[in-house]
């Protein structure tokens, strides 16, 4: 047995890095430590904000939850000022999952989510066919900069607390968002409903394509969900693991410009909601070891079906490619995860809507292809490409083009590179969600 590296007394239970052992007692220490230091360090969520935690019920987001839960206790020593609130996406039915397996799912999580006294949210799947198109614009940006104004928030927050005597009446942080508890959710869509994201989905021509359209349904449902409700910062739980294997999967996928926004520790191109990223400095084997020690209780989802055993998607092959070099090289994780935090976030910024990219809001990175009036007359639809087509049937008179049947090529000119590989998979224009149709015929 070997003598654990911080106290020296107790007798290691795991070994984190070569040559780093923990017991049981300074690895907690260290994983809350961890937690904590990162918020503090980056200073972007301000006290008395709402913030939604997003939670699949894997590893990383339980864990996630945990360490809120803890922050928050009465007995905390500094203890975390935010109000919490947790939202559940329910996938169950594009992952093959039967009405009874879903049912139990949503009971599984509904019991979890029930005990953290949270606010909580249940979302399926199937309302992202129910979307509004705002949620394709970005909202007005806040004030979140860190600084003297994060200082003055501590303050006023402070003050406030005293003046309400929050200490007095036995009130804390976790019990301020209780009262709009929302009733039980777990309610199963319709069949009819559950049937057009099926097509949706079966329309898809390749699993990568299926995989980053699951991807946006689930972000864009987590928006809605935070706007509809006052949140102004999202928690999600992607571990150091996950984010080198995002990395290179965008790098894959054309997304090379995107990769701060997309795994950096904050995401702000939406505007009015910010994402953040408190898990990604933990390694999915200190996640592991934490939930098995702790008790940390865990609802892991199967994968997207497909009929491919190897090589199902660029996201599950860069997956096991990485996982792999990491058994014989320990450090290949970390320094993937290292290289993509000297990326800048510059590149992914839009200053117009006609710069956006329709579906993931970063800005369009394809420059030479679609200038001057051919853009335009692509995006309208036009058949002369000239900006004035024959007006009637007989032919005789001119006059501004009339938009033509609805078109994927008319869809191309508002998307980034990245998302036109992505968007040619997806099948017919009439399985795409409405909002994203809706979207695009207005801009």
């Amino acid at each position: 047995p070997r003598p654990c590296v911080k106290c020296k007394q107790g007798t290691a239970a795991l070994i984190i890095r070569l040559g780093d052992p923990f017991c049981r007692g300074c690895f907690r220490e260290y994983f809350v430590h961890k937690f904590r230091a990162m918020l503090g360090k980056n200073r972007v969520i301000f006290p008395g904000e709402k913030v939604l935690l997003a939670l699949s019920g894997g590893p990383a987001s339980s864990a996630m939850l945990r360490q809120v839960q803890e922050g928050l206790g009465r007995e905390t020593a500094k203890r975390l000022r935010f109000i919490p609130g947790l939202v559940y996406i329910d996938e169950g039915a594009v992952r093959g999952q039967s009405l009874a397996q879903r049912e139990q799912s949503l009971a599984q999580m509904e019991t979890l989510l029930q005990a953290t006294t949270f606010p909580y949210y249940v979302v399926h799947l199937e309302e992202a066919l129910e979307l509004p198109a705002s949620i394709l614009r970005p909202g007005p940006e806040g004030s979140s900069e860190p600084g003297s104004s994060y200082k003055e928030a501590v303050e006023g927050f402070i003050q406030q607390q005293r003046q309400e005597g929050a200490g007095d009446d036995g009130t804390s942080l976790s019990d301020l968002g209780t009262q709009d508890m929302p009733s039980s959710t777990a309610r199963l869509p319709t069949p009819a409903r559950t049937q057009e994201l099926l097509r949706l989905f079966e329309a898809v021509e390749t699993a990568t394509a299926r995989e980053e359209l699951l991807q946006m349904l689930r972000t864009h449902l987590i928006l809605q969900t935070a706007r509809s409700r006052g949140y102004v910062k999202v928690m999600t739980g992607e571990s150091c693991t996950r984010v080198a294997v995002k990395l290179l999967t965008n790098l894959a996928l054309g997304r090379g410009a995107f990769l701060a926004v997309d795994t950096g520790f904050t995401d702000n191109r939406h505007g009015d909601v910010m994402v953040v990223r408190p898990m990604r400095e933990y390694m999915a084997k200190e996640i592991a070891f934490y939930n098995h020690f702790f008790d940390v209780p865990t609802v892991i989802a199967p994968p997207l079906p497909t009929k491919r055993r190897e090589k199902p998607s660029v996201h599950r092959l860069i997956e096991r490619f990485l996982v792999g070099l990491q058994e014989d090289f320990p450090s290949t994780i970390s320094t993937v995860y290292r290289t993509g935090e000297k990326m800048s976030p510059a590149p992914a910024k839009a200053s117009c809507e006609s710069e956006r990219c329709l579906l993931c809001l970063c800005a369009l990175d394809i420059a030479g292809e679609e200038n001057g009036c051919c853009q335009g007359a692509s995006a309208r639809g036009c058949v002369c490409g000239q900006g004035r087509c024959q007006a009637g049937t007989g032919g005789t008179a001119e006059g501004p083009c009339a938009p033509r049947a609805e078109s994927k090529a008319a869809f191309i000119p508002l998307l980034c590179y990245s998302c036109r590989l992505t968007f040619k998979e997806l099948g017919p224009l009439a399985t795409l969600p409405p909002y994203v149709r809706h979207e695009a015929q207005r801009r």
